[in-house]
């Protein structure tokens, strides 16, 4: 008898088993809320103007609210992962590739985040860094384990949380600089273009944005998915920016940790930073453990375990390392979702037979060649890459 899978690792998610509006948005929210385009809008605070930074953030995020949107309604339509639906434009063994860059980069991420959350706290509490890093990624996986059910409760807890810090902080270092009037006459103490902040912004994100179908696929419509992704992204993800920004230009520091650290919330911003990281982490594994399900057909739950274990053993290599070469690969990423969005609305005209009925060719040729030039040549830029 074959076992039942709560998480529809292989199979379209039934419309029995789908979750309401407030979930999805728990979900995809607790996806953007993340400490690293906190970074990111740090960064862009100190090098552009009041109006540049707040102009910028809307329209980057605009742009990903659009794509991830595009992925979103695909998944509802449909009620497939990322995985699977890579299967229609790539082919049934040509969606391997696809599916194990962003299995791979999701674990990266994943150890990025447990020693990103490990660092501060090691260095506020005097504690041992790599004692922290074994106990908060085994804690990380352990809840993975769970699967949307933990996502949706995380999600609960940790959104509105991290929003009520976030805010005060925003408000505290708007005062520390003088008030609207302070951050508006702001001269940015580095230079950078707009051009360059436009593509961090988009591109801060725009990775982990490729992977919304495996979230939304549990949506009861594509207006629900549509709303929830769209809202996460312009609202979710601008306020990350919004804040990391306002605490860089009152500190001088990109660092969200240290800027809450410096405002007197040491507690408050070591259970909210871990909390942050914990619902990003979370995603990310969940995504990975059906990237490389897809690629050999073996459970989820087996590559949450698999790869939460090798996150957290080198999530210090990767903090140093990751990175950089998540910034390269990070240009061939986009283009998965890209061409996912080209087949099922231009190619296939929103036409995708039943999955379970479904005949997949081995290998799209003519997807995988248009993706090649993305994949050998990516273009680096820099600014992280989620």
């Amino acid at each position: 008898m074959k076992k039942f899978d709560p998480e529809f690792s292989r199979q379209a998610v039934p419309m029995g088993n789908r979750n309401s509006f407030w979930k999805i948005l728990s979900v995809m929210l607790g996806m953007t809320f993340f400490s690293a385009s906190m970074l990111a809008g740090g960064e862009l605070g100190l090098g552009l103007t009041f109006t540049q930074f707040m102009l910028i953030v809307l329209i980057g995020n605009f742009i990903l609210g659009i794509y991830t949107g595009s992925l979103a309604f695909i998944a509802a339509k449909t009620g497939l992962s990322t995985h699977l639906l890579a299967k229609y434009a790539f082919g049934e063994k040509g969606s391997h590739l696809p599916s194990f860059l962003l299995g791979f980069t999701q674990v990266g991420w994943f150890g990025v985040g447990v020693a990103m959350f490990a660092i501060p706290v090691a260095k506020i509490l005097g504690w041992n860094v790599y004692a922290l890093i074994f106990l908060f990624g085994f804690a990380m996986t352990a809840s993975a384990l769970y699967g949307m059910k933990s996502l949706v409760v995380l999600g609960y807890i940790a959104v509105p949380a991290i929003a009520i810090l976030g805010t005060y902080s925003m408000f505290h270092a708007t005062e520390v600089i003088g008030g609207l009037q302070g951050l508006i006459s702001y001269e940015p103490v580095t230079s950078i273009s707009v051009a360059a902040a436009l593509t961090i912004c988009i591109r801060s994100f725009i990775s982990a944005g490729s992977l919304t179908p495996d979230f939304t696929r549990f949506s009861k419509s594509p207006r629900q998915a549509v709303t929830a992704t769209v809202i996460a992204f312009l609202l979710g993800n601008s306020l990350m920016f919004i804040c990391g920004a306002f605490g860089a230009t009152a500190y001088g520091l990109a660092e969200i940790s240290e800027v809450l650290f410096l405002q007197g919330l040491v507690i408050p911003a070591i259970v909210v930073l871990g909390l942050n990281i914990w619902t990003t982490n979370d995603n990310a594994l969940y995504a990975s453990g059906l990237a490389f399900a897809n690629i050999t057909n073996m459970p989820k739950k087996l590559f949450v375990i698999i790869n939460g274990l090798v996150g957290t053993l080198f999530a210090m290599w990767m903090y140093s390392n990751f990175v950089g070469f998540l910034n390269v690969l990070g240009a061939a990423i986009p283009s998965i979702g890209a061409i996912i969005i080209a087949d099922y609305f231009f190619i296939r005209k929103r036409k995708y037979a039943e999955f379970e009925k479904m005949h997949f060719q081995k290998v799209n040729w003519i997807a995988m060649i248009a993706w090649v030039p993305e994949l050998v040549w990516p273009n680096s830029h820099q600014g992280s890459v989620r």
